[in-house]
């Protein structure tokens, strides 16, 4: 994200907030236009957790920890995510 940031002239944490909203922009138009279904369902969950994944790299700074302590939120969102999808997938069949 540095390189496409400095291409631009945005810092990096403009740029991530930028994609934070367009990601949030469509999530609301999924919803506002009634789009449903499995597909749509896990869309929006993977778009949460993109979202999430942004939030903890950029603006908790954990983007430039290494080792153990980059692992909390990575688990925090990973494991709820995928018991949250085969909720969604299940309750589909």
């Amino acid at each position: 994200m540095k390189q496409l940031s400095g291409y631009l002239g945005i810092r990096p944490c403009t740029l991530t907030y930028l994609l934070l909203i367009a990601i949030s922009l469509t999530t609301f138009l999924i919803g506002k236009l009634g789009f449903s279904g499995l597909g749509m369902s896990l869309l929006v969950l993977f778009l949460a957790l993109i979202k999430g994944q942004l939030v903890g790299s950029y603006f908790m700074g954990l983007g430039s920890v290494r080792g153990i302590w980059r692992w909390p939120v990575f688990i925090w969102l990973f494991i709820p995510g995928i018991l949250i999808g085969m909720a969604f997938y299940l309750s589909y069949q």
